[in-house]
Formats: C-alpha cells, sequence, structure tokens
C-alpha cells in the first residue's frame, strides 16, 4: 500500500505568502522576490512529504490566489478586459482576482463563489467567444523545481469538466465547443508533461460528487475519451473529492483512467458503492480516508479498520 497527497497548504507556517503578496502590493519587493518566496514555500512544502514517506507527492498545488483562477490562465480563458490593461502576467492575473485600479484602466475582479460544501470562495472563470489553448508554463517550471530537488511529483491540475461546469459563459460559443477545445489543451499538456520526465498526472473533478444527469455524464465522457485516447504514456489518476459519484460510477470507472481516487470520508455511497459495482481490474484505487478539512486527528483504528473493509470489497477485483 502507498501513500498520496493531493495538496499541501501554500501559505507558508508563518503566513510568509500572504505578507510577501501584501508587500509586493505595496511595492515594498520585486516580483522577482515574490516568486522568491513561493519558490520556498513549495520546496518546503515536498520536502515535508518526502520526509513524511509520502509516495506520491503533488505539484501544481501552489497558487498565488486561487486554483481555478489557475485553470483559467493555463487554458487562456482571460477576458478581453483584463487583457487591454497591457500589464504583466502576473499583475494581470491578480487583477483578475480583485481587480486593478491605475493609470492602465479601472477594473473589477471576477465574480466568487463558494467552493463545494467547503469555507473557502473560488474565481468564477468567464468564457467569452475565445478559443482554449494550453499554457504550460507554471506548471512545467513547478514539475521541474521538484525535480531539481530531486522529487518526482504528480503534476495536479483541476480537471477540463470541472472546470467548464463551474465557470460562466458570456459568449455565443457552445459548452460542447469549448469541451472539445478543453480536451485538446490537457492533451497538449500531457504530452508536454511527459516530455519533462512526468509519470503520473492527476486531474481533478469534484464536480462529478455534483447531481449528474445524462446529459452531463455525456459531457463528461465526451472530454475524456478524447483526452484519454492520447495519454502519450502517461499514467492519469482522476480525483474525486467531497463527496460519493453516485450518479455517474460505472460510466466513470468505465473509462481507460489508470487511477480512480475515490472520497471515503464525505463520499457516503462509496464504500457501498465499490462493493456493489466492484472496482476494475487494471486500475488503481486511490482512497481518500483523511479528510483535509477537518482539524481534528483523524482516529488511526477506525482509519485502519475503513481500510481493511476497503481492501475485502476490492480483493477479487
Amino acid at each position: 500500500m502507498k501513500t498520496s497527497v493531493i495538496g499541501f497548504p501554500r501559505i507558508g507556517k508563518e503566513r510568509e505568502l500572504k505578507f510577501a503578496e501584501e508587500k509586493y502590493f505595496a511595492k515594498e519587493i520585486s516580483q522577482d522576490e515574490l516568486y522568491e518566496t513561493a519558490a520556498k514555500l513549495r520546496e518546503y512544502g515536498w520536502k515535508k512529504q518526502k520526509d513524511a514517506g509520502i509516495d506520491f507527492i503533488a505539484s501544481n498545488d501552489f497558487s498565488f490566489y486561487d486554483n481555478m483562477l489557475d485553470t483559467a490562465v493555463l487554458l487562456g480563458a482571460i477576458p478581453e478586459r483584463y487583457k487591454k490593461l497591457n500589464l504583466s502576467p502576473l499583475d494581470t492575473y491578480f487583477a483578475m482576482a480583485h481587480g486593478f485600479q491605475g493609470k492602465e484602466g479601472d477594473v473589477k475582479a471576477l465574480a466568487m463563489k463558494k467552493w463545494f460544501n467547503t469555507n473557502y470562495h473560488y474565481i468564477v472563470p468567464e468564457l467569452e467567444n475565445i478559443k482554449l489553448d494550453c499554457n504550460e508554463t507554471k506548471i512545467l517550471e513547478e514539475f521541474n523545481q521538484a525535480k531539481a530537488q530531486g522529487i518526482q511529483t504528480v503534476p495536479t491540475v483541476i480537471g477540463p469538466y470541472t472546470f467548464l461546469r463551474l465557470a460562466s459563459r458570456t459568449g455565443k460559443k457552445s459548452l460542447e465547443d469549448f469541451a472539445k477545445e478543453a480536451a485538446v489543451s490537457y492533451s497538449k499538456l500531457i504530452q508536454s508533461l511527459v516530455r519533462t520526465g512526468a509519470e503520473w498526472i492527476a486531474l481533478q473533478e469534484p464536480a462529478l460528487v455534483l447531481d449528474m444527469d445524462e446529459k452531463k455524464i455525456s459531457l463528461f465522457s465526451l472530454i475524456y475519451r478524447q483526452i484519454l485516447e492520447q495519454k502519450h504514456g502517461a499514467k492519469i489518476n482522476l480525483q474525486t473529492y467531497f463527496g460519493d459519484i453516485r450518479d455517474c460510477y460505472s460510466q466513470v470507472t468505465a473509462l481507460d483512467f489508470d487511477a480512480i481516487s475515490l472520497d471515503f470520508t464525505e463520499g457516503r455511497l462509496t464504500l457501498d458503492l465499490v462493493k456493489k459495482y466492484g472496482f476494475p481490474k487494471g486500475k488503481i484505487l486511490f482512497a481518500g480516508i483523511i479528510n483535509g478539512k477537518n482539524i481534528w486527528r483523524a482516529d488511526y483504528s477506525k482509519k485502519a479498520e475503513l481500510i481493511e473493509e476497503i481492501k475485502k470489497s476490492t480483493q477479487n477485483i
């Protein structure tokens, strides 16, 4: 049995990121100094996980503000009003996050909504009449940073279905149009990561725990059939969390994922689904047994019992 962590806190044990960003906004430090602080925080997290014996350590879980906003930048979903400011990429990013007022222009921040059943709020991407494309710079840089530290990470990205379901559309293009473009963009990302040396890539799809009807399941399947046809030798781990995927368990497990991560803490029906429908041969099951939202230490005896129950339910698969 191996261990995995899908993300590590990014703010720093002394809130270093918060203070560094405040200094950057006040023009007390340069962009390079902010990037240096971010790099140190990432290195601290990777080393701490490696020293703890974690087998699958995520990269690209770090963000200056929000991972949904990062995914919008990854896909080139930057509304025209922010591009017209002609700011640096970092300042354009922050303008989308909390607005901008200056000689270059005056814009409000993108809207925010609650992130599933947490107290966190995410930036809501806006999809205009643009073509989604892949700008993998951030993901590649962070993967290579960890690699230089001697740590092989799992690049982790919010998946295309969750991104599209949570984004708002203001133009005339259909959701299906964006879905096809997103699939192409993620295929390009996977290819670039494989060339850089990535072995595993995690695509996070928490939106699968929301209500799923036939149309939504069809859209998800359409996107991933295209992506999984071009894995370029990578192993793809589909990560779900914040609940169970009762509406689409059979359809998800039938797709050509190399691993599927299921939530056994907040997913009330997850164990029942595995018992009833089984888990496919040839796939790895990542069992989510620690609630990252819970401030209390886990009861390890109960977790051990849960692991044994999961093993019994999958031992003949």
